[in-house]
């Protein structure tokens, strides 16, 4: 393949015309914090194979289901709320016997939001890997938190509501693969794992069901490849 695919429309869907065991990393922010307070969710209730729901408190097994088909070993980050990791804990550590760690994102400038609850400014990344798996990397990027700004600068650029720092993303990235490794985001946004990928020789996969933010990705790409 050449060193970024993106293609637009139902992740399910697509991820389907993917071969076994095709890739080597998931990287992924699913879009949990969107809509907050309506049923199902990214990994959710579904109307159709055209229509994602975006996370809240509850969701199922369908799309993890199918990047574990995809993952060569599994071997994947996922962009969390607290709400969602005991699911996680459940299915890649009791249900796969994953080992796990869990990375933390604190905003210094969180939305102030805080009515009856604490601030959202810590956001969580979930990490399995199958055993035997390695992480690679060094010192400086292997640290389990970040403490930084919320990236306004690029939600602006970019329109896009949870752009993510680069510096993360590159470092998650950089730990858990190899030059020329497959990385797969199925919820690619403006395309910041894409761009993170291709900036360390790595080749990319990215689905998006926004053709706005599909637009987006694809100039983001296209000035780095």
């Amino acid at each position: 393949m050449s060193k970024y695919k993106l293609l637009q429309g139902d992740c399910l869907e697509l991820m389907k015309k993917l071969p076994d065991k095709s890739v080597d990393l998931v990287v992924t922010d699913p879009p949990y914090d969107v809509y907050a307070g309506k049923g199902g969710g990214a990994f959710g209730k579904r109307n159709s194979y055209q229509e994602i729901e975006f996370m809240s408190n509850g969701f199922n097994e369908v799309v993890l289901d199918e990047l574990m088909r995809v993952m060569k070993n599994i071997n994947i980050y996922i962009f969390c709320s607290q709400k969602q990791i005991p699911f996680l804990i459940d299915y890649f550590v009791h249900k796969h016997a994953c080992n796990w760690n869990l990375l933390t994102w604190h905003k210094t400038n969180p939305v102030p939001a805080c009515k009856n609850k604490y601030l959202s400014d810590t956001e969580y990344i979930f990490f399995a890997r199958e055993k035997g798996v390695p992480i690679y990397g060094e010192y400086s990027t292997k640290k389990t938190y970040y403490v930084t700004p919320l990236n306004t600068k690029e939600k602006k650029l970019y329109n896009h509501p949870t752009v993510k720092p680069q510096m993360i993303l590159e470092n998650l990235i950089v730990n858990s693969s190899k030059e020329n490794d497959v990385i797969l985001d199925p919820f690619v946004g403006s395309g910041s794992t894409g761009v993170a990928a291709i900036n360390n020789n790595r080749k990319f996969i990215g689905v998006e069901l926004n053709t706005n933010y599909i637009e987006v990705a694809n100039r983001r790409l296209a000035e780095v490849a």
